[in-house]
């Protein structure tokens, strides 16, 4: 019986160090991300010993990248967004603005050029949704008006996301990237609008009435196995489709799937049978991500690092509070929408990904992104724990809340 079986390894390997990992991370109170992430560094090239087939890994995660965008398109309710939109679509865009701006003056002072800042910027500029999702869930605030308010503004940068990696590869050449191949640059982009709006329009058209009539047959044979493997085979099939036959990405088409979902009247059910999928092949794309990640970047550009957590943890955040003070919140939700920011995920690594395949971010500029992700993820919970007090020292002084514009009382 032969035992080359490098998928079965591969997966077994990554969970079963992924899982040890994470409950240590979790012993100290820190993201089980934090966890995967580390055991991705263990099996990664850039660590002595055992290393995973990093080809493999990529495919897995590409998995876990669609049903990462699966679920993000599963939780986006349209009129969730709209009940927020005063603050969260002008927010998210001001401290993606300021962020981004932060990150390209960062990249400029390392000598990357236009395309190698504007990746970098955007890679510090978005939160995990991921994490901020885990960290309301614990606190009890996601179905708040506060988690709505934090939960609205990570969907607008969710979506501006989606479009800077729709955008990127057409620009890449005037950016100072590698080009597509695929010349005129306004004609690049005109056809990648014809594609997506193309795509967009099948699937909200036709998708909005097959897949709820789909779902609801499904749901009416009683078979529990057989809804479940309906749910995964939209996500999968829709995202493979927009690859395939528009050449959207899996993650855009992974989103429209889920989107398109959500108007079923079975989404809530679609949703918990998904999750299990979609916990397991994240775990895949974080591992996937530390394998991609060189521990010597801590100890040859511990400044630059620095500069990075300054923009994640201060910058960016500082930003955000600001910004919610300024639309006359209270300062408990811009507090906890500030520190819900203060950390990089899923979206930074893609984007990273993508810069350096595109010749737009050097590698070093990657190795920044994954470190300040990973430690960033690790302070997170740190700074939720200091919410009240650094709220009770703020009270102290009403001098300082009354110039930093401040409203009183506790409603969001």
């Amino acid at each position: 019986m032969s035992h080359d079986t490098p998928l079965i390894t591969m997966l077994a390997l990554a969970f079963v160090i992924a899982f040890a990992f994470g409950m240590i991370a979790q012993k100290f109170r820190l993201s089980p991300l934090v966890g995967y992430l580390l055991a991705g560094i263990l099996v990664g090239p850039h660590t002595p010993g055992y290393v995973a087939d990093s080809v493999l890994a990529q495919q897995l995660a590409e998995i876990g990248v669609i049903l990462l965008m699966f679920g993000v398109g599963l939780h986006f309710t349209p009129s969730d967004l709209m009940r927020v939109r005063w603050i969260a679509i002008p927010g998210a865009l001001a401290q993606i603005g300021v962020a981004t701006l932060l990150g390209f003056g960062l990249a400029q002072f390392f000598g990357w050029g236009l395309g190698g800042g504007l990746v970098f910027g955007l890679a510090l500029s978005v939160a995990s949704t991921v994490v901020l999702l885990r960290a309301l869930e614990s606190r009890g605030e996601v179905d708040s008006d506060l988690g709505r308010i934090a939960v609205g503004w990570l969907l607008v940068e969710d979506i501006f996301m989606i479009a800077a990696l729709l955008l990127l590869p057409p620009l890449a050449d005037i950016l100072g990237g590698r080009s597509d191949g695929s010349g005129n640059i306004l004609t690049s982009l005109l056809l990648t609008a014809v594609k997506v709006a193309a795509f967009a329009a099948l699937a909200l058209i036709v998708g909005k009435r097959v897949i709820p009539w789909l779902l609801q047959h499904v749901a009416e044979t009683g078979s529990r196995e057989l809804f479940t493997l309906a749910v995964l085979a939209c996500a999968l099939g829709i995202a493979c489709g927009a690859a395939l036959l528009f050449d959207v990405s899996f993650a855009l088409g992974a989103f429209f799937a889920g989107v398109i979902m959500n108007e079923s009247d079975l989404s809530h059910d679609a949703a918990q049978r998904s999750l299990p999928f979609q916990d397991a092949f994240a775990v895949m794309f974080f591992v996937s991500v530390g394998m991609l990640f060189d521990p010597r970047i801590v100890f040859e550009a511990p400044l630059a690092l620095l500069g990075v957590l300054f923009i994640i943890l201060i910058g960016k955040s500082l930003a955000a509070f600001m910004i919610v003070l300024a639309f006359r919140h209270p300062l408990p939700t811009a507090l906890t929408v500030s520190v819900s920011l203060a950390q990089i995920g899923e979206f930074s690594f893609i984007l990273a990904g993508l810069g350096v395949s595109l010749g737009l971010l050097p590698e070093e500029g990657r190795d920044l992104v994954l470190a300040g992700a990973l430690l960033s993820i690790a302070f997170n919970p740190l700074l939720f724990r200091a919410l009240e007090p650094a709220e009770a020292w703020l009270r102290a002084r009403p001098d300082l809340l009354r110039r930093l514009g401040a409203k009183d009382g506790g409603e969001v």
